[in-house]
């Protein structure tokens, strides 16, 4: 069972929530939490799996909670959730180590999918929120691009072939599938590619290549 904590201030939301999530077999809602903080603390005491994340909530706000389950809890996935899906919150999320993010108002058998998949170890971005982070790359970025390509020289020239199709959005099994490569073999490429590029998930990786294709 994957084991799933949901921190929303909407009761209604968690209530919501619970239910889609806690109507799939391979699913339990071990903890709810009305604020970052709740949550964190219930994220440690249940010892859940996958984090699922409101951006906006009191006393400690879903960035910040996600801040403080990378250092006290590192193994659970954090799955953000928000109402407005603004460019800003979500590049936030991501660099501070979100596995995923989707919208509020996406379909019940989506967040199902987004919770399975960032238990699985892969990134999960709704169709509204990968146009969001492809949309980032504006002109005063060009710092940020610059030193994307200075952290992706880093890798072999095979690393970088992975990479680049993390970047496309492809799973691990279609990468192995496309390189005529074994998904094991992927997954231990991906380890050393997000050593090296001190990444906390895959899309962190994917970020970086879109940063570094942005170069003009």
């Amino acid at each position: 069972m994957i084991r799933v904590l949901v921190a929303d201030d909407e009761p209604l939301i968690v209530a919501g929530i619970g239910a889609v999530l806690g109507a799939a077999d391979d699913i339990e809602v071990a903890a709810v939490a009305a604020d970052g903080r709740e949550a964190v603390e219930q994220v440690v005491l249940h010892r859940v799996d996958v984090a699922v994340l409101d951006i906006g909530m009191p006393r400690m706000d879903g960035l910040t909670a996600l801040t403080e389950l990378r250092r006290r809890a590192p193994n659970v996935r954090a799955l953000m959730l928000t109402a407005f899906g603004d460019a800003p919150n979500v590049r936030d999320a991501l660099d501070g180590g979100a596995a995923g993010f989707v919208l509020k108002n996406c379909a019940p058998d989506e967040l199902v999918r987004a919770v399975r998949a960032v238990h699985a170890g892969e990134a999960f971005l709704s169709p509204a929120v990968t146009r969001m982070v492809l949309g980032m790359l504006g002109p005063e970025r060009s710092g940020r691009r610059r030193g994307a390509a200075r952290r992706l020289a880093a890798l072999s020239d095979r690393e970088s072939q992975v990479a680049s199709l993390v970047a496309e959005g492809l799973s691990n099994a279609e990468i192995g599938a496309r390189l005529h490569m074994s998904e094991t073999t992927i997954k231990t490429y991906m380890s050393r590619i997000m050593t090296k590029l001190g990444c906390a998930n895959r899309v962190q990786v994917a970020l970086l290549v879109r940063d570094a294709e942005a170069l003009p």
